[in-house]
Order: structure tokens, then sequence, then C-alpha cells
């Protein structure tokens, strides 16, 4: 699927925005999304150096994903360019717990070590997501509801692109409510 910017957010018509490929697929253990990215230099940041770290600010993909498990929570996973990654639950925005050092490594991360092409950063991310982080022994039989996303709040031209659209008039990420099947 290709990463868009969300219609109903302004945005600089003459801002060159980034283009995002993303692949999901199942299986019986572990949720695995690839991300394929191409931006701008003036739309690339990297500057978090640890997990649990401001990862929004920087180059990052995202997937929020509704709790399987069926708490009314849901998860985000916000990975950089270079592989860091914010993980966190909770029911909305304000009430987030990030998930310990111990759970997140548990989390594969692959990066495309980040390349210069003219100007342009191409770069790339494999995100695995065991089932045994939601609480489960397994997907089988499992309808997972999300979205996934790109942004960098920090870099010279912020941007925020998704997979389905979100019926709010600024960027907000954090709205299970436009969450849809993926």
């Amino acid at each position: 699927m290709i990463l868009k910017p969300n219609p109903s957010w302004t945005t600089e018509s003459a801002t060159v925005l980034p283009t995002v490929l993303a692949n999901v697929s199942i299986s019986r253990d572990a949720l695995l999304v690839e991300f394929t990215v191409e931006e701008p230099i003036d739309c690339f940041r990297a500057e978090v150096t640890e997990d649990n770290g401001r990862c929004w600010e920087d180059s990052c993909v995202e997937v929020f994903i509704q709790d399987p498990a069926g708490s009314g929570e849901y998860f985000n996973f916000e990975t950089t360019s270079r592989g860091f990654m914010l993980a966190a639950h909770g029911k909305d925005r304000e009430h987030r717990q990030t998930l310990p050092p111990d759970v997140i490594g548990k989390i594969s991360r692959t990066k495309q070590t980040a390349s210069v092409v003219g100007n342009l950063v191409c770069w790339g991310m494999i995100i695995q997501i065991p089932a045994e982080i939601f609480g489960l022994p397994n997907f089988e039989g499992i309808r997972l509801r999300g979205n996934l996303y790109k942004c960098a709040d920090k870099a010279k031209k912020p941007h925020y692109l998704c997979a389905f659209p979100i019926q709010t008039e600024r960027p907000d990420f954090h709205r299970p409510e436009f969450f849809q099947e993926i």
C-alpha cells in the first residue's frame, strides 16, 4: 500500500513529500510490516539515539494496532530510519505506557541503511512484531485493525502520511476510531 498525505490536512503545495510503500503480512506468530521510503533531504532527520525516545521527531515509520486481545487499548510502534523504536500502549494519546526494553527487544527491526540518491534519502525498515507482545499465543483467527504512518515532526519540512485517512483538521495519528483492517 502507498502512504499518502491526508486530504484533511493542509500542506504546502510546492513541498515534495516522501514516497512510502508498505507491505503488511501476518503469519501465525508475527505481524510483519516492510516500509520502503524515498524522501527529499529536507524531509529527512536522524537524531534519536535510543529506544523509547522521541522517534516521531525523526524520519519515522509507524504501525498503530488495536489491541487484538480486546483490551480496548491500541499499540503504537514508531521506528526511526536508524532502527530506534518507541513502543507504547493505552486507550488514548494522553494515557500511554511505554513497553519496557526487554519487551521492545523482542520486536525485530531490520533496517536498510539510508543512502542519498540525488536530493533523495532512500531507506527502509522491516518490523516484525510477535503475537506475544499483545499477550496472544499466535494470530490464528485474529483480524488486525490499525493504520500505518510516516512522519518527521522536527525535519526542515515536517510531513504526515498515512495508509488510511483520518478525518481531523490537524495531523493526529492517535485516532483509533479511524483504524481499518490491515
